[in-house]
């Protein structure tokens, strides 16, 4: 009656194969999709794990040259006492050299953190992002696949149904048409119900058919278009991760091999800076520190007991020969030498004295000339200090809202003395200097020398000698006028005339002619020229010492 009946077991059939396909289908596809979520995860864990380990080798870095800075601070000289030796300064140079080196494994630790385990995890945050949104991407799918599925399943079950109510109404039907005791109305309620219930069918059986058609394309998109898409970024993601991994390998081996050449320039000072140790050299410096200056002690005298003994002519025992003056006094010559006698000895303890006369002639004029530098030195810091205050006191007295200028004046009073007694003690040091060099046995060349370096500086107290020209000769005849005093510049004066000297407001400049009444007075500049200036452009300052001090400045 109805041929859609006749095809009923098969189509039934063919709902269970489609059921079990489905079935396999799906967890097939969960599977894959677990598969590379544990995959992806593991990659991202992978590169995490290598960025902590570039992270404890830029540490360990970082920690190393922290070690050899410190290494370098601890053995680097705090005093110059041991320049002069090549040894000490190879040494220096080796520790200079270490230190640069600490700065190149700075430099690598440096580099690592930032183009490598800074790339690293900014890479790693990327690929998670990524990888979140490929599998909500694949869910998504998965789960629209699903709703179309249950769409089907769910029309596929109302046409079962229908198709069961209309068989019950066909067979109600059947029934009363061949029972002679129904009554016709009975027959055409039961055919009109069987003409409800397939026409019930036939509505059933379309959106069925429609539902699984829709299925059958989701699911031909979902495993033929979409999955693959998804694997594919999926593995794209991976494969970029990987070379991203190996470009990662190669930039942390950049590091270290761009820094070799620096290293190996470092390594090279240290092998130069041991081949510069000369032996021959540190023993002269030894020598050439320690040396005394005496002169080698002269012969003990012969004492002859057996002068007072009568001898006779004809005696043939040759006599000693009688010194002139007498006879030599044995304490004496022993007295003499007896403080000289302590090279390989104990070296006798003597009071240490201001004049420094306790020390060889030789280490006594060292000491002395470092002496005199530490006094220039402070002298030099006075000056500079007397400077800045006059200069503040002109700022004040121009501009009197800024500070009183008359508080400034006992300050610079006081710098003028400590000045005063700096070159005091300068002008004693050097006569004591000179006095050391003229009472040694090379007296001449040492004068010729100590006159020859401290040129320009020295100061000789006649007063101290009983001949104020005793030492006129060892001078040259050019050299400057010796200064009498300084002067400072009240206003500029531009030098136009033939003999005059250019000089600007608030320099200073030294006098070694006072004004003879006639309004001008010569000067020098600390560069050496002199000229005459107008005496009221100047404040002069004459030194205490000028009458009793010849100054060479």
């Amino acid at each position: 009656m109805f041929p859609v009946w006749d095809q009923q077991p098969s189509d039934r059939s063919n709902s269970l194969s489609l059921d079990l396909f489905l079935f396999s289908a799906f967890f097939l596809d969960q599977d894959q999709f677990d598969n590379l979520d544990k995959h992806s995860q593991w990659g991202i864990d992978f590169l995490e794990r290598y960025a902590k380990f570039v992270k404890e080798r830029l540490e360990i870095e970082q920690a190393y040259a922290k070690q050899l800075r410190s290494l370098v601070k601890k053995y680097c000289p705090k005093r110059s006492k041991d320049d002069e030796f090549t040894s000490c300064l190879s040494f220096y140079s080796i520790l200079n050299e270490l230190n640069d080196y600490a700065g190149q494994r700075e430099v690598v630790a440096e580099e690592m953190g930032h183009k490598v385990y800074g790339e690293l995890m900014r890479y790693s945050q990327d690929l998670k992002g990524e990888r979140k949104l490929h599998l909500q991407e694949g869910r998504k799918t998965q789960q629209y696949l699903d709703q179309c599925w249950k769409h089907m399943d769910n029309s596929k079950k109302k046409f079962e149904r229908e198709c069961k109510e209309a068989e019950k109404s066909q067979l109600i039907y059947e029934r009363l048409d061949n029972d002679i005791n129904a009554t016709k109305s009975e027959v055409e309620k039961a055919k009109s119900q069987l003409y409800l219930r397939q026409h019930l069918v036939e509505e059933s059986k379309n959106e069925y058919a429609a539902q699984l058609q829709n299925f059958n394309s989701e699911q031909w998109k979902h495993f033929n278009v979409a999955i693959p898409q998804i694997f594919k970024n999926l593995q794209d993601m991976d494969e970029r991760r990987t070379v991203k991994l190996g470009e990662m390998y190669r930039s942390f081996a950049e590091v270290e091999r761009r820094v070799i050449p620096i290293i190996s320039k470092c390594l090279e000072g240290m092998v130069t800076a041991a081949k510069n140790v000369d032996e021959r050299r540190d023993s002269g410096v030894v020598v050439e520190s320690f040396k005394s200056g005496f002169e080698p002690p002269g012969d003990f005298p012969f004492e002859d007991f057996s002068q007072n003994i009568q001898r006779t002519g004809s005696d043939g025992t040759i006599g000693t020969p009688k010194t002139e003056g007498g006879k030599p006094d044995p304490k004496h010559a022993v007295a003499r030498t007896k403080n000289k006698l302590w090279l390989f000895g104990k070296k006798p303890k003597a009071p240490t004295l201001e004049d420094l006369s306790h020390l060889p002639p030789e280490q006594r004029r060292k000491k002395l000339q470092q002496r005199i530098d530490e006094l220039n030195k402070e002298l030099q810091k006075e000056m500079d200090q007397r400077d800045a205050l006059n200069k503040m006191k002109d700022v004040y007295e121009k501009n009197p809202q800024m500070g009183d200028p008359g508080s400034l004046q006992p300050k610079i009073s006081e710098t003028i003395c400590n000045m005063e007694k700096l070159r005091s003690e300068i002008h004693k040091n050097e006569w004591l200097s000179y006095v050391t060099y003229v009472s040694s046995p090379v007296q001449v060349l040492c004068a010729s020398t100590f006159h020859t370096e401290h040129k320009g500086a020295l100061t000789l107290f006649f007063s101290l000698s009983p001949d104020p020209h005793e030492f006129d000769d060892e001078f040259d005849d050019d050299d400057p006028l010796p200064a009498i005093g300084h002067c400072k510049a009240l206003y500029s004066f531009d030098g136009s005339n033939e003999g005059t000297l250019v000089m600007n407001e608030n320099e200073v400049l030294y006098v070694i002619e006072i004004d003879k009444g006639d309004g001008w007075t010569r000067v020098r500049k600390q560069g050496g020229e002199e000229g005459y200036v107008p005496t009221s452009y100047v404040e002069i300052t004459l030194e205490k010492n000028s009458k009793g001090a010849v100054t060479y400045i």
